[in-house]
């Protein structure tokens, strides 16, 4: 087979990273997007390294419109078409809705969700004229249930699966173009880390915790068709099964179990916008720095024993 043309969106980290190396290693041509043009540079190198046909570095901003076209008009003119793309640019940001500036919280969806219909509004007419060609948008289970603190986030990924779908019914007309939609769960990326937050408490990925490299085995393997699940872990399921058929339960105890398995109790907090705003290329690498979940949880419980004991 000959090299694919694949273009990542928030490739300068986590699992944009990890689906660049990955389509490197297997000798396609990568361009890589994100805001930070340093991050994109060492990803570019290790992409390189891994066996890539070629490498573009495209720095931009997802949620500029006018920057999105440049980008595809740039990888048409060097590549003549487009094979994979995969919008997976995303930040986070933690507090209730009344606490989130405005401007961050509508930072967040602008990234997370009107950064994907950008990119759909221009590589969908290449794809359409070759009549071949994937796109695949990166959702999350969050984005099929509400867990707290995370208004901005879960409001950005439920309209990503609605566009999915919108896509879909938009495009069956064209039977050799593929949208794929992949739902993470829990993944050690920096993400976390450079949210947003306005809460009491810092996020973690919560258990069982995925590597990046996994969700990025299962986004190529959805661009390349056949059938394969959206959702990345078992856990996504029975969060869903909650969520829908036991919905007096799920919201009974989603709180006191968010806080346990997806939030750092015991870690400063230090409010501000993170990265959604702007890039902190500082802190953009491949994993994240939670260390064990298991370890995390145990702390967790701790600090609330002695919270409750009034130490």
């Amino acid at each position: 087979m000959s090299p694919r043309v694949v273009l990542v969106t928030g490739a300068s980290s986590g699992i944009g990273e990890a689906t660049a190396r990955a389509a490197a290693a297997r000798g396609d041509h990568v361009v890589l997007v994100a805001r930070g043009a340093l991050s994109l540079a060492r990803v570019a190198d290790l992409c390189t390294e891994a066996g890539a046909a070629s490498t573009l570095c495209l720095p931009a901003d997802v949620a500029d419109d006018a920057a999105v076209k440049a980008v595809v008009d740039a990888v048409v003119a060097e590549h003549g078409r487009l094979d994979v793309v995969v919008s997976n640019a995303g930040v986070v940001a933690y507090g209730r809705l009344q606490d989130v500036p405005v401007e961050v919280f509508d930072g967040v969806l602008e990234t997370n969700l009107h950064g994907p219909a950008n990119l759909a509004r221009h590589v969908l007419p290449v794809l359409r004229s070759q009549d071949k060609g994937s796109l695949v948008l990166v959702g999350s289970v969050i984005g099929h249930l509400a867990v707290p603190d995370m208004s901005a986030y879960t409001v950005s990924k439920w309209g990503v699966r609605a566009l999915v779908r919108q896509l879909r019914v938009d495009n069956r007309d064209r039977p050799g173009l593929r949208i794929g939609y992949v739902a993470p769960g829990g993944v050690d990326t920096p993400i976390y880390e450079q949210a947003a937050t306005y809460g009491d408490s810092v996020g973690r990925p919560p258990l069982p915790v995925a590597s990046p490299e996994v969700v990025a085995r299962r986004i190529l393997a959805v661009a390349e068709g056949g059938w394969h699940r959206s959702q990345v872990g078992v856990a996504n399921d029975l969060m869903r099964f909650g969520f829908t058929a036991l919905p007096l339960a799920y919201d009974i105890l989603v709180g006191p179990l968010f806080k346990i398995v997806a939030q750092d109790l015991v870690s400063p907090v230090v409010r501000g916008p993170g990265n959604v705003l702007a890039s902190q290329e500082v802190g953009n690498a491949l994993r994240g720095s939670h260390g064990n979940a298991v370890v995390g949880i145990g702390r967790n419980l701790v600090a609330l024993a002695r919270r409750g004991l009034g130490q």
